[in-house]
């Protein structure tokens, strides 16, 4: 199966599988312009793995993720090139970043963005000189969905979290009006939290400037 063959067989399957009762209420959720089939993200998972099960090499994953984003009609093929980019073939690869920013750019909204930002921080990982200098010029960028990536990148790192980088993606955005960078600040706090709580408490007294919802995020679960 080519990539094309890849794409209308996705997209095929999309059509077969909507349910126009859900989707005036998920386009109404997510506050998109682009409408919904009907089909819910867990569905969409599985059936675009399905699809892409066999021998499809990364450039074909990523030209068929390309298509099915940029050609959308509907958000669902849009979540569907976000599940190709999750598969092994195309995971941790620093010539995926080019994708990752238009991605992130053109969706601009948070369900996009947060999960192309599990995607970067796996190539942070394995790339982590070439895409730290990256994060610090995303942390000062003027696209907020650009800044947002920057600040949950390293989401789930645990012991491996950079907190160099984190303190200055933090520090760039601090005093930020907008709520999904305080929020996704909040977020960045509470997950490292887990692994040093004690650095994230003083974090939070060092930086009294942080919003009320960040620092609210950050100690939620440490009393």
């Amino acid at each position: 199966m080519t990539a094309a063959e890849l794409v209308d067989a996705i997209r095929l399957s999309l059509r077969q599988s909507a349910n126009p009762a859900l989707a005036p209420g998920q386009q109404a959720y997510m506050k998109s312009a682009m409408p919904f089939f009907g089909v819910k993200v867990p569905e969409v998972r599985a059936l675009t793995k399905q699809l892409a099960k066999g021998e499809h090499d990364a450039d074909e994953l990523r030209d068929a993720a390309e298509t099915l984003w940029r050609d959308a009609t509907h958000r669902e093929e849009r979540y569907a090139a976000l599940t190709l980019l999750a598969l092994r073939p195309l995971r941790a690869r620093l010539d995926m970043l080019d994708l990752y920013e238009e991605m992130i750019r053109t969706g601009a909204w948070w369900d996009f963005v947060d999960e192309v930002s599990a995607r970067l921080g796996e190539v942070l990982i394995a790339h982590p000189v070439e895409v730290t200098q990256l994060m610090l010029l995303w942390s000062a960028d003027d696209d907020m969905w650009i800044r947002r990536a920057s600040i949950i990148s390293q989401l789930k790192r645990r012991a491996g979290t950079d907190t160099e980088l984190l303190t200055i993606a933090i520090e760039s955005n601090s005093e930020d009006t907008e709520f999904f960078i305080r929020k996704a600040i909040g977020w960045a706090l509470r997950e490292y939290a887990k692994t040093d709580a004690d650095w994230v408490q003083a974090f939070v007294v060092a930086h009294p400037e942080l919003s009320g919802l960040s620092k609210r995020e950050a100690l939620k679960h440490l009393g």
